[in-house]
């Protein structure tokens, strides 16, 4: 089984904000492939589809950002895989410029508490991330706060869209059995 695992926190106050691109990239995948998700014991929403004859398993935490590596490890242990050679985390990035896609195949949390999270859980910095764009809005902490837990303008929003729309494909390509570099050369930018 493929695991994608969006990162984001729960809540109507965190719905479309930026910091959230993780979940609405793992609802977008959904919504495309026609599932639903439901709450599992496992510290998450999820939800299964089958793309070209493989096993996916949608995650969306409801653990919030700064704890995700607990919904991971208790999907991992109970559905069986390794975080190596069988997860996607979907996650923004400030260090991006807004609207690009990055894949990495291994590296550090770069600051980001999520992936500190579930490095932390899983005792690896080898997995898979599809990385979101943000943007970086100055270097005062207060501002940078601010601006990961605001909502997307209404002038962003298509750029978000086309983003969306390029991960879901993204996403079905490794699915499919793509390389990382197939996906890094075809997708990132």
């Amino acid at each position: 089984m493929k695991y994608i695992i969006g990162l984001g926190n729960i809540g109507a106050d965190y719905e479309q904000t930026r910091h959230n691109i993780g979940f609405m990239a793992v609802d977008a995948f959904a919504a495309a492939n026609h599932a639903t998700f439901s709450p599992s014991k496992q510290f998450a929403l999820t939800a299964k589809v089958t793309i070209a004859g493989e096993a996916v398993m949608l995650v969306k935490p409801t653990t919030y950002m700064n704890d995700s590596g607990k919904a991971v490890r208790a999907i991992l242990d109970y559905y069986g895989g390794t975080i190596d050679d069988d997860v996607m985390v979907l996650v923004d990035d400030m260090d991006l410029p807004f609207g690009k896609l990055r894949f990495r195949a291994k590296g550090s949390a770069g600051g980001h508490n999520g992936l500190k999270s579930i490095m932390a859980h899983t005792g690896s910095q080898a997995f898979l991330r599809l990385k979101f764009g943000l943007g970086h809005p100055e270097h005062d902490k207060q501002v940078v706060i601010n601006y990961v837990l605001g909502k997307f303008t209404s002038a962003e929003q298509p750029e978000i869209n086309q983003m969306l729309d390029r991960s879901v494909a993204a996403m079905t390509d490794w699915i499919s059995g793509a390389a990382v570099t197939q996906l890094s050369n075809q997708y990132n930018g």
